[in-house]
């Protein structure tokens, strides 16, 4: 064989991969019969068709006669030329390498063998999106793993529709694993063909983007579509794949822009399933990779198995699972490294994925034969049964139970926890960097400490290298750091993944007074606006806290904004010098008494001279706050009508003072010194206090604040766990509707059996008592619905003679002996009755089972069967009699004539049916024989008779006659017997 070439190079031709088997011919010859006119196609076709390896395929010959194109046997390395059909020889497998075939002997023996599986993967891996795969009639599974392996590429399959396939196992299984882009009757899959390649949608170039119109705008309306449809979000997957997926998906509508394409998803739900579809790239086989789970086997679960105590769950998770074999081949590692065991801890494996149809496939069990290239024969047969069809594996239920499948996304749900290993292989290598980081932070939470992550062979931990530690680099095993900060981490990040945040801080309700009034305003409204203006003083409403909510009248007076940046208007702060004390004093015992309090004659100084103000603070008492649990005070300052004292008017405006001016100026100052020592003393006192009090609530609240920690953490904790137990107790629910769905299914059929057979059956348990019975038993036994649970000896039967019923399945369940009879019911129907013990799966008797089934035929056959044998007896004495014996009615008809009559009288059986027994009779002696006859006829004993009887030569010869009346079932005479024996041999003529 000629050497393969070493790196691929890309086809200048479209090359088309066939399939078929048995009843591919007419397919095929079907298919070519859609190929434009020859040589202008553009195309070549490789047909991969289950040959005899033991005969010379005449394939070549036959259909170089019926098709267009040139027809081609394949030799090693041949060049693959357009318009052109390949077929591959007996007894060999294909392969596809940089635009040439190559052969290669088969690793299977015949019957085991899928060439059009082997040949597809090559053109998957050689022609990338750009394969094409047509799978045409025949049996079996074989192709539909290469399809797949197409589809994952990015590549196209057409599937034959099985209504037009002669034998649609292949087709079938195409379908059904979800490969198929197209279901088409052969001769419709070329014009589709060259449909694809006009659109660009198989031959696609690099710059395919710009060429059907993809904007960033574009793709998120379309990622929106997608997500508000299926609830997935695609949109931080890696670009490439996801826009060449697209592509494919418009190229197979025949859609050329991208934005066609997104008003076209939003109108069929049916193109956004095949997107979504398209997009889950469901590659995976059984030990993928395979010295990775020989580690996991030999070093990594022995030592996770034997640290499980007796009882202790082991905890895996296959995330990203498609149809099973990883998760699978996973539970074969884990069973075999469990044998090896004193003690078997319990195993949990949690397979997850967000295709609920690849889910539904692993759940089945069900694989193709082509699972048997994928594993050693020893645990092919050991954990494998071949099922009836001969065309599919089924993996044995002690496999099966190690594993729960559920739908499950991954940056979606809440993952599970407390895990002793992660397997996530082959999905993080198709997210965007920032996913992929976001996918680690998730199993370093799900993951026990020291737990065990395995990656595939292109994936790492990236970024997050702080969270594990490098187990074996090049099989991509880590192990879990513990991080004091994983539990925030995966916190954080579920807040923004799955929706959560920080919750609206709880803010201060602020109540403003505005006015209403916009209407023109009255003369009343105008004269009350100029008596608030002109007569009423300057007011504030201020908060318990000096807050400034509404300002009334002129106050710049009294109150100037704070020097330096801009702070919250509290009336203190803006208190001009003298009178920011005296405001806080009185705010102070205003809200303290409830009442309205007052200060009088403060100096405040006020552009340039100081000025005597008197403070009123009184409450504000209004239902709207009231309502809200809130007190407000209004202030308001006027001027006092007491004069300044010399000290308080200016140094420029001021006259020499008199001695008694000073005196009583010295008076005041140490008066005001006084109340500010007081004042100040009193202030200190409360700070002091107040520190105290602060610190000893500081203490309090750090102690509430460690509890209030210490018990969110344990929330946290015990929320993440219930999370994770929920999810584990809605995956076993999942798990348990379908079991309940199938057991539904099998309690139908069951009804509908028993109720088809039409056989009365009975069931009762240990007492005796009815548990279930058939529509049919109701004609045996007086029963309906509600005689369920009664005994059955309190209901009546319809059997005649039969009393012992009782007795009988009370002996039945004794002795475990069955039991039948016949018994007859009232409608005179026969019936064979079974009494059997009823016994459960585990072979445990819980009660009795009384079957009826209708024998009536049966009865009534053997009945005329047993008359048949009685008059067969009785026909057999009237041949072998040595004297004649005839039957003849009233009128002297003959209706019996016996061999014996023949001999003596010569008149054949035949003739003599036809006479009157008057002929017999000589012409002296017929009157009066015919009248003893008759006589006879009314008689009920027998008459011997001496006479006469003429032979049919004419012969007159003496016989004895004993003759007898015959009669029917209501006594009537309606024949005579006679017996007739010759007195003598001499005859004469009559």
């Amino acid at each position: 064989m000629k050497k393969k070439p070493t790196s691929s190079q890309p086809s200048a031709i479209t090359i088309v991969g066939i399939g078929a088997s048995a009843g591919g011919l007419k397919a095929v010859e079907s298919f070519l019969d859609g190929l434009p006119m020859i040589n202008q196609s553009g195309l070549a076709f490789v047909l991969v068709q289950h040959l005899d390896p033991n005969h010379k395929s005449l394939l070549t010959e036959i259909l170089n006669r019926s098709t267009k194109i040139k027809v081609t046997e394949v030799t090693d390395g041949i060049a693959i030329e357009a318009d052109q059909l390949y077929i591959i020889p007996p007894a060999f497998d294909l392969e596809l390498k940089a635009g040439h075939l190559y052969l290669s002997k088969p690793a299977m023996p015949y019957g085991h063998r899928l060439p059009i599986d082997s040949f597809f993967n090559s053109l998957a891996n050689e022609l990338k999106h750009k394969s094409i795969g047509v799978v045409l009639s025949g049996t079996g599974a074989d192709g539909s793993a290469g399809a797949k392996a197409i589809k994952a590429a990015g590549g196209v399959i057409f599937a034959q529709d099985p209504l037009s396939a002669e034998f649609d196992g292949m087709p079938k299984s195409a379908i059904t694993s979800g490969a198929a882009d197209y279901v088409l009757a052969p001769e419709k899959i070329v014009p589709e063909i060259c449909a694809l390649i006009e659109n660009g949608g198989i031959t696609g170039t690099e710059n395919f983007k710009s060429e059907i119109g993809f904007s960033e705008p574009l793709v998120l309306s379309l990622f929106k579509v997608l997500q508000e449809e299926t609830g997935h979000d695609f949109s931080q997957y890696k670009p490439e794949t996801v826009h060449r997926r697209i592509a494919r998906q418009m190229a197979i509508h025949q859609i050329k822009e991208l934005a066609s394409y997104v008003n076209f998803l939003n109108q069929s739900r049916e193109a956004v399933d095949a997107l979504f579809r398209d997009l889950l790239i469901g590659v995976t086989q059984f030990f993928r990779d395979p010295m990775v789970f020989e580690e996991l086997k030999t070093e990594i679960l022995p030592k996770l198995l034997e640290g499980k105590a007796k009882g202790e769950a082991v905890r895996i998770w296959s995330a990203g699972c498609s149809t099973g074999q990883e998760a699978y081949t996973l539970a074969l590692v884990v069973w075999e490294s469990l044998q090896s065991l004193d003690h078997q801890p319990e195993v949990q494996i949690f397979a997850t994925d967000i295709d609920s149809r690849a889910i539904l496939a692993a759940r089945s069990g069900v694989f193709p034969l082509s699972i048997a290239n994928e594993m050693s024969t020893e645990r092919l047969s050991q954990h494998f049964t071949l099922e009836p069809d001969g065309h599919n594996y089924r993996i044995q239920k002690n496999i099966r139970d190690l594993i729960i499948f559920s739908e499950h996304d991954l940056l979606k749900d809440p993952p599970f926890s407390r895990l002793d290993m992660v397997v996530c292989r082959n999905l993080l290598i198709y997210f965007s960097s920032e996913l992929q980081r976001k996918v680690m932070r998730i199993f370093h939470y799900a993951l026990k400490p020291t737990g065990i992550l395995v990656l595939g062979n292109s994936e790492g931990v990236g970024a997050d290298a702080e969270l594990f530690s490098v187990v074996d680099s090049k099989l991509k095993i880590f192990k879990r750091v513990d991080s004091t900060s994983s539990f925030s981490t995966y916190r954080g990040f579920s807040k923004n993944l799955f929706g959560g945040g920080p919750k609206p801080a709880l803010r201060q309700n602020i109540v403003s007074v505005h006015s209403a009034a916009q209407s023109q305003p009255s003369v009343r409204e105008i004269a009350e606006n100029a008596l608030l203006h002109e007569v009423t003083p300057p007011g504030i409403l201020v908060n318990a806290a000096g807050d400034v909510l509404y300002l009334h009248g002129r106050t710049g007076m009294y109150l100037e904004p704070a020097v330096g940046e801009p702070k919250a208007n509290n009336i203190i702060e803006m208190a001009r010098e003298g009178l920011s004390q005296a405001l806080l004093e009185t705010l102070e015992q205003a809200a303290i008494s409830g009442t309205k309090e007052q200060k009088r004659n403060i100096s405040v100084k006020t552009n340039g001279h100081f000025t005597l103000v008197d403070i009123e603070i009184f409450p504000v008492n209004h239902a709207t706050f009231e309502t809200l649990g809130i007190t407000y005070y209004l202030i308001t300052l006027t001027e006092s009508k007491n004069e300044l004292l010399p000290s308080e008017v200016p140094k420029e405006q001021r006259d020499v003072p008199s001695e008694s001016e000073l005196e009583n100026h010295v008076k005041y100052l140490r008066q005001q010194l006084s109340v500010k020592e007081e004042f100040l003393k009193k202030a200190q006192h409360e700070i002091g206090t107040l520190q105290e009090e602060l610190k000893s609530s500081s203490e309090e609240m750090q102690s509430i604040n460690e509890e209030i920690q210490s018990s969110n953490e344990e929330l946290e904790t015990s929320k993440e766990e219930l999370q994770s137990v929920n999810e584990e107790l809605s995956t076993v629910n999942t798990e348990l509707q379908v079991k309940v769905t199938d057991l539904s299914q099998s309690n139908n059929d069951m009804n509908n059996l028993l109720a088809g057979i039409g056989i009365a059956t009975i069931f009762v348990d240990q007492e005796l008592s009815v548990l279930r019975f058939t529509p049919a038993a109701k004609d045996i036994i007086n029963l309906i619905p509600t005689d369920i649970g009664r005994p059955l000896s309190h209901l009546v039967t319809k059997l005649i003679g039969y009393t012992s019923m009782q007795k009988d399945m009370k002996v039945v369940l004794d002795t475990l002996v069955p039991k039948e009879l016949e018994v007859q019911s009232t409608d005179g129907r026969w019936f064979m009755m079974r009494i059997r013990p009823y016994r459960t799966l585990n072979n445990v008797i819980e009660g009795a089972v009384i079957s009826f089934i209708d024998i009536t035929t049966v009865v009534q056959t053997r009945e005329a069967l047993s008359k048949a044998n009685d008059l067969q007896r009785l026909a057999i004495v009237v041949r072998d009699a040595t004297d004649a014996v005839t039957l003849q009615d009233l009128a002297g008809n003959i209706l019996a004539w016996n061999p014996s009559a023949v001999r003596i009288y010569g008149w054949t059986e035949e003739e003599a049916l036809t006479m009157n027994s008057k002929k017999r009779l000589p012409a002296n002696l017929r009157n009066e024989e015919i009248l003893k006859l008759h006589q006879l006829s009314y008689a009920e004993a027998f008459e011997s008779l001496e006479t006469k009887r003429i032979c049919k030569d004419g012969t007159v010869i003496d016989v004895t006659v004993v003759a007898s009346p015959v009669t029917n079932s209501d006594g009537e005479v309606y024949g005579i017997a006679t017996t007739e024996r010759p007195r003598s041999s001499s005859a004469k003529k009559g």
